[in-house]
C-alpha cells in the first residue's frame, strides 16, 4: 500500500472516527495525475446523490493538458465505490450523527487507486489548539531527547 497523496489538514480539522476504502472512477489521463501526487484534497467531501456516493470538491487536473478533451473539468464531482452493505452503514451514520465522510489518502492498492474515506466529527477550536500543544510537547520532547 503506497501513500500518493494526502489530506493533512482533515486529520487537523477532523476528529476521524472510522476510515474505509473506497475505489474511485477516474479518467486515464487522470490516473497518471493521481500517481504523480498532483492532486487537491482541500475542502472536499463525500456526499450522496440517488443512493450513489460521489466526491466533491477535489480537484484532480489532467496529466498533460493540453492533450486534455476540451470540455475536462479538474472539479468535477467523481463516483466512490463501495459494497451495497458499506454504503447502508454510512448513510445511517450520517443520518444518525452529526459527521462528514472526508478524503484522507489516495493509495495504491494492488496496481488500483482507492480513496482512504474518513468519517469525522469536525473540531471546535480548543480541541485545535490541544493539538497544536502535544504536537509542539511532542517536539520539544524529541530534541531534549536528542541532546541528551
Amino acid at each position: 500500500m503506497k501513500i500518493l497523496a494526502e489530506n493533512r489538514k482533515a486529520r487537523f480539522d477532523y476528529e476521524i472516527l472510522e476510515t474505509f476504502e473506497a475505489g474511485i472512477s477516474l479518467l486515464g489521463f487522470e490516473v497518471k495525475s493521481v500517481k504523480a501526487g498532483q492532486v487537491t484534497m482541500d475542502g472536499s467531501f463525500a456526499n450522496f446523490y440517488n443512493g450513489e456516493l460521489y466526491l466533491l470538491n477535489i480537484n484532480i487536473p489532467a496529466w498533460q493538458p493540453k492533450n486534455a478533451p476540451s470540455d475536462f473539468d479538474p472539479g468535477r464531482s467523481r463516483k466512490l465505490l463501495l459494497h451495497k452493505d458499506e454504503l447502508k452503514y454510512l448513510t445511517g451514520k450520517i443520518k444518525e450523527a452529526k459527521v462528514n465522510l472526508i478524503p484522507i489518502a489516495f493509495i495504491l492498492q494492488n496496481n488500483k487507486i482507492k480513496v482512504q474515506l474518513g468519517l469525522g466529527r469536525s473540531k471546535k477550536k480548543t480541541d485545535k489548539r490541544e493539538t497544536i500543544k502535544e504536537r509542539e510537547f511532542k517536539r520539544e520532547k524529541s530534541r531534549e531527547l536528542k541532546d541528551y
